[in-house]
């Protein structure tokens, strides 16, 4: 995960040194660095689990170009975000269902396109991103040995290995003015994400359907430009 880190922050900062010594004969293009912070909602959209979505929070940073003469700005993002989602399961002493709670971390590196509705002041973004994640965890260790909801012999501990390389798509809207701005962003995850837990030789009982499922991402964030 370290090392994911770094290489996103090089990629980031090559970009950056990049655009800001390109040369435009006619504009002045602008270039920022910008630090941004929230929380996010988080979900997984699939028929395996009964699922909830919990809250988590998400940072990062942002290096932006403001085209003047263009109807979009863009921007390069690295973001970095503690997730959180429910997913049912019952004991075989109590076969009430509750919700049980794990967290994700994520690592994200997107492009967007700022498409300028009014001008700079409120925009339409979207682009593509990567994501690197780490497996489910488990937030309360007590909660292992609880079978999984839609299964019998599925157990809460065993479905924490998914697929840790994704591609998202992102859109939302970013409003504001000067230095100042605040962000709605909707991910979507077009990989499946549970996909690895196909290669581990789960004991799924009668329940033999395959695991698939999309990330489903809200963050809300500040950002400061400088």
């Amino acid at each position: 995960m370290k090392k994911l880190k770094y290489t996103l922050l090089v990629v980031i900062s090559m970009a950056f040194v990049t655009l800001t010594y390109a040369q435009h004969k006619r504009y002045a293009i602008k270039n920022g660095v910008g630090i941004q912070g929230g929380v996010t909602q988080f979900d997984i959209i699939t028929d395996n689990f009964v699922t909830k979505k919990n809250t988590g929070f998400i940072g990062g940073l942002s290096a932006s170009v403001d085209l003047p003469h263009k109807w979009y700005n863009v921007s390069y993002n690295i973001l970095l975000s503690e997730n959180n989602i429910d997913i049912a399961a019952f004991s075989l002493s109590n076969p009430t269902e509750e919700f049980v709670e794990y967290k994700l971390l994520t690592a994200q590196l997107s492009f967007l396109f700022h498409v300028k509705l009014i001008d700079s002041n409120l925009t339409l973004d979207l682009g593509p991103m990567l994501q690197y994640n780490g497996d489910l965890e488990l937030k309360d260790d007590s909660k292992e040995g609880l079978i999984v909801a839609n299964y019998d012999t599925l157990l809460t501990e065993d479905i924490s290995k998914i697929s840790n390389f994704n591609v998202n798509g992102a859109v939302g809207l970013s409003a504001g003015f000067g230095a100042f701005r605040l962000r709605a962003q909707y991910i979507y995850g077009f990989t499946n994400i549970l996909g690895k837990l196909n290669d581990e030789d789960l004991n799924v009982g009668a329940n033999d359907n395959k695991f698939k499922g999309n990330q489903s991402m809200i963050a809300f964030t500040a950002i400061i430009t400088f």
